[in-house]
């Protein structure tokens, strides 16, 4: 039997690789599902290299979409505006909560693809949003 039989597993184990992949690009993951009285997010990292146009340490509010296949449509499809906009209100509550003077903020979007008998795909999209 597929041992992601419902969603929330399957989006558990999706952001546990998420956490591991970011980890490894070089940023401190500081929270993962973080909840307010403004919604949730999945991932908040530091990014202190910097990427792009951000060359400050960077606050990364990330977005974990996972799924079985992307045989339809791609994972990250499923942020959509309002969704944006949850990450962005519960972002700013965090951010009037913590020490964040002097980083940039960045909002990305990590996709993963669990297919059963093969090894996952992540996609990370960084500033897949502003």
């Amino acid at each position: 039997m597929w041992p992601f039989g419902r969603s929330k597993p399957l989006g558990r184990h999706g952001e546990q690789l998420a956490r591991r992949y970011l980890a490894q690009q070089g940023m401190k993951i500081l929270a993962w599902n973080y909840r307010c009285p403004s919604g949730e997010i999945d991932l908040i990292a530091l990014d202190s290299a910097g990427r792009g146009e951000f060359t400050a340490p960077t606050l990364v509010f990330a977005e974990v979409k996972t799924r079985r296949d992307d045989a339809y449509t791609d994972p990250e499809a499923a942020v959509d505006a309002d969704k944006r906009r949850r990450i962005k209100k519960a972002a700013a509550y965090y951010l009037a909560r913590h020490d964040s003077d002097g980083y940039n903020v960045r909002f990305d979007v990590v996709s993963v693809v669990v297919p059963p008998g093969s090894p996952p795909r992540l996609k990370h999209i960084p500033d897949a949003f502003r």
